[in-house]
């Protein structure tokens, strides 16, 4: 008598499962295998995208504690700063919805004339504060040759240099991390050098395969290798060249290499801006808002009562369709998802109540894919009228308010420009000549955007004389905001006093 069927005799007669064989057995290993890599995998993954998204989160924090500790000071400057950082981080969420694009070889790059100078002063003071939180210096080194208007995917080429910048700063405690960037024949190469660890020969090219780290135990140091696979990949998407020098104990050196080319001609400059909005034309206007996010009512309702709305806010579902009741709204802003309620049902129970002369807005950061409710897809008349992503930019919902509500908008004059030389003094005979020497220079390298010997040039100007002060602080304000055409009619004008 077999054993199998000894011990099936032992156990009354239950049935016996039958031994699996050889194959069966290398095929169950092989699956748990797989499924504990794509565990593996996705841990990983979640994990990346606190690498990703670390850098600008720190610059928005960073500056808001700083706007904190000094009473706003300089607030101008953390809120330029602020809104940048905010803006990566809206991209590097987009982004990492096109890695499978990356990897299918299915990702399309825009193409856009760009400032060079100022996206790259950009994208050093997004990252300055995480380098002096290291207390290490980051600095932006190109030369005379950096055109002012180059065409580049800003997206893509953004996300590239901050990866490399802040695996630089990353892996340097002390000394410094340099972006240096020379431009030749339509070539751009970018050098991010810094004086960190350095790598490994033998972990040179390993570095840049998915989910790879160096430089330590893990923990040691945030990430998880993510950012430089990404960073290949669209360097070479774009028709690009990405290599690595390294010296243990020394630092490292990554060069891209890409072909950005310069437009024929200066892009037309866009029209000047209407002003703010102030106000709106007719009636009062009422505006419900349902969202469980105590921040974003605030906003809003900051956003929109100064402007003359009537504005009532609730947390829940429940108060929503109560207030909307008691207050006959005109527009609606609501939520998809709020808390364990369901916008979408909310919604449909105000168009079933109020009927189609409420007008409301969905917002939601789920995706296109939530602009129209799953059970309604299909349906002629959804319950909203429209939808708006989060985040969204405040004249995005100003104008989808406008275009729901039939509204004409108020406005501020619009911003004046830096005035022109006529209401500046003018300088003593003696010294014009030679201010205008220092202002056909400065004409001149606006034209090719070196801004570090534009300030030497205003420096210089400023120390002839007294009176040449007001204008050496007029160019100063124009430069730091890179306002290069009103910068450089600044200095055509300071050459007629010599005329």
């Amino acid at each position: 008598m077999s054993g199998r069927l000894l011990g099936w005799l032992r156990r009354g007669g239950e049935p016996v499962p039958a031994a699996p064989d050889g194959d069966e057995v290398a095929r169950l290993t092989a699956a748990k295998e797989a499924a504990e890599a794509a565990n593996e995998a996705k841990t990983r993954f979640l994990a990346s995208v606190s690498h990703e998204i670390r850098s600008p989160l720190n610059a928005i924090y960073g500056y808001a504690q700083l706007l904190e500790r000094t009473d706003g000071k300089d607030a101008v400057s953390a809120a330029r700063v602020i809104r940048r950082s905010a803006e990566h981080l809206a991209h590097m969420v987009e982004g990492l919805l096109d890695i499978a694009q990356v990897e299918g070889g299915a990702l399309k790059l825009s193409r856009e004339a760009i400032r060079f100078p100022e996206f790259l002063t950009q994208l050093i003071d997004m990252l300055q504060l995480q380098a002096q939180a290291k207390g290490i210096t980051l600095t932006l080194d190109h030369g005379p040759g950096l055109p002012e208007f180059v065409h580049a995917d800003p997206k893509r080429l953004r996300q590239v240099l901050i990866n490399l910048l802040t695996n630089g700063i990353k892996f340097t405690d002390t000394g410094s991390v340099t972006l240096k960037v020379e431009y030749r024949n339509q070539l751009a190469t970018f050098t991010v050098i810094d004086t960190g660890i350095g790598i490994a020969p033998e972990d040179a090219q390993r570095i840049f395969a998915p989910f790879e780290r160096v430089g330590g135990p893990a923990g040691e140091r945030p990430g998880v290798g993510l950012g430089l696979a990404i960073t290949q990949a669209l360097v070479h998407i774009m028709g690009g060249d990405l290599k690595v020098e390294s010296t243990p104990g020394e630092g490292s050196r990554f060069t891209v290499k890409l072909m950005l080319s310069q437009p024929l001609a200066p892009p037309t400059e866009p029209a000047p801006e209407a002003g703010a909005v102030t106000g709106y034309l007719g009636r009062e206007r009422w505006v419900v808002l349902i969202d469980d996010d105590p921040a974003h009512l605030a906003m809003v309702r900051g956003l929109l009562q100064p402007l003359g709305f009537q504005v009532r806010s609730a947390s829940d579902g429940e108060t929503g369709l109560a207030l909307a009741a008691q207050v006959q709204p005109d527009l609606v802003l609501c939520d998809v998802m709020l808390g364990d309620e369901n916008g979408w049902d909310i919604a449909a129970q105000l168009r079933r109540r109020h009927g189609a002369g409420l007008r409301i807005v969905m917002l939601s950061g789920e995706g296109p894919q939530s602009a129209v409710p799953p059970d309604t897809r299909s349906a002629d008349a959804p319950a909203n009228d429209t939808f708006v992503m989060k985040p969204f930019d405040f004249t995005v919902l100003l104008d989808v308010m406008a275009a729901q509500l039939g509204l004409e908008w108020l406005r501020a004059a619009g911003a004046p420009r830096a005035a022109a030389i006529p209401d500046l003094p003018r300088l003593p005979g003696v010294i014009a000549p030679v201010a205008a020497a220092h202002c056909a220079e400065i004409e001149r390298l606006v034209r090719i955007g070196h801004v570090r010997a534009i300030e030497a040039e205003i420096d210089a100007l400023e120390a002839l004389t007294p009176e040449a002060a007001p204008l050496a602080n007029r160019m100063r304000q124009t430069l730091d905001s890179f306002d290069l055409k009103a910068l450089a009619e600044l200095a055509k004008g300071g050459q007629g006093d010599a005329r």
